[in-house]
């Protein structure tokens, strides 16, 4: 059992904000394979604050999607607390920060991972949040912003400071992104350094990777991101795996099928028989990795522009 604020999780895991994935379709699906908490895709506070409707449109929920995280992108405090007057009118239970996100025109912004450069200014961003919500309030981390400054300790104990429930540490820089090996020893780090939560990040892409984070860094539990790209089941996994040591093979194809119809479906009943099996077409080539001679039917379903088209190509795969 973790507790993040007023909420307990039951499994050692939650799902990452990813952008342009974690759209409601995509939360329920996970959460119908065991992810208890899920954050959507990482939200502009300053869309937010000027109510741009492509930003609200990003924070479309119902009831079942619930505990729900919201993860906002800004460094200007008068911004992020406009963001929480508008999310004030929007169902959640959790508000997380970015300080994490490497992509070069959010750096160039002063926001995500560029926050770990100044640690102070990311303590009183925090401690203005917190003030502001009566929600749990989270941030997501690095390592430090390249070899020389890992100061993710540093930020670690300086957040706790600032009154958050729980940290979210990716265990790369930000001059890493996404590439090169995790440090495990700066989230064992982290998680020495502070009382609350602590989840590790990076390459949690099956069961066994899920362990290795948790045995090498005693952190409390993992964030599964990329890990769960066309394989939503990896949550079914990684607790059968961590609570019984039980590895649950990989779904047969026609399960595979199956998830993609009932992605599909979702997909196009909140966005639209057209723009729904758009939204779809990136799916279709996660879910279909490993599966032989599929490029032709990965070429036609970047071409689908119906419910119908697609349904018609998901019905064409074979082993």
């Amino acid at each position: 059992m973790i507790t993040i604020g007023t909420y307990t999780l039951s499994v050692p895991f939650v799902a990452a904000p990813l952008s342009g994935i974690s759209d409601l379709p995509y939360r329920l699906l996970i959460r119908s394979f065991g992810c208890e908490l899920a954050f959507t895709e990482m939200i502009s506070a300053r869309g937010l604050a000027y109510h741009d409707k492509k930003t609200l449109e990003l924070l479309k929920t119902c009831d079942a999607d619930r505990p729900l995280g919201i993860q906002l992108l800004g460094s200007n405090a008068e911004l992020l607390c406009r963001s929480l007057d508008v999310l004030a009118e929007i169902p959640h239970d959790i508000i997380d920060l970015n300080a994490a996100c490497p992509v070069p025109k959010v750096i160039k912004k002063g926001e995500g991972a560029s926050l770990m450069k100044d640690p102070k200014k990311l303590h009183d961003l925090l401690k203005r949040i917190v003030a502001k919500t009566t929600k749990p309030v989270t941030v997501k981390i690095r390592a430090g912003w390249d070899h020389r400054s890992v100061n993710a300790v540093e930020i670690a104990r300086s957040a706790q400071d600032a009154g958050i429930a729980a940290l979210f540490v990716h265990g790369r820089t930000m001059t890493q992104g996404y590439h090169g090996s995790v440090d495990y020893g700066v989230i064992r780090a982290v998680k020495e350094a502070v009382s609350i939560p602590v989840f590790g990040s990076g390459d949690v892409l099956s069961p066994l990777h899920a362990h290795m984070m948790i045995s090498k860094t005693g952190c409390d539990g993992v964030v599964v991101a990329r890990g769960a790209l066309g394989n939503p089941w990896i949550f079914q996994q990684i607790a059968a795996f961590l609570t019984h040591g039980t590895l649950i093979e990989t779904p047969s194809l026609e399960k595979v099928v199956q998830t993609m119809v009932q992605h599909l479906n979702a997909c196009c009943d909140l966005y639209g028989e057209r723009h729904g099996a758009v939204v779809f077409r990136k799916f279709f080539v996660w879910y279909t990795k490993g599966i032989a001679h599929i490029r032709a039917l990965r070429n036609k379903a970047f071409h689908a522009a119906t419910r119908a088209d697609m349904l018609d190509i998901i019905g064409q795969i074979s082993p």
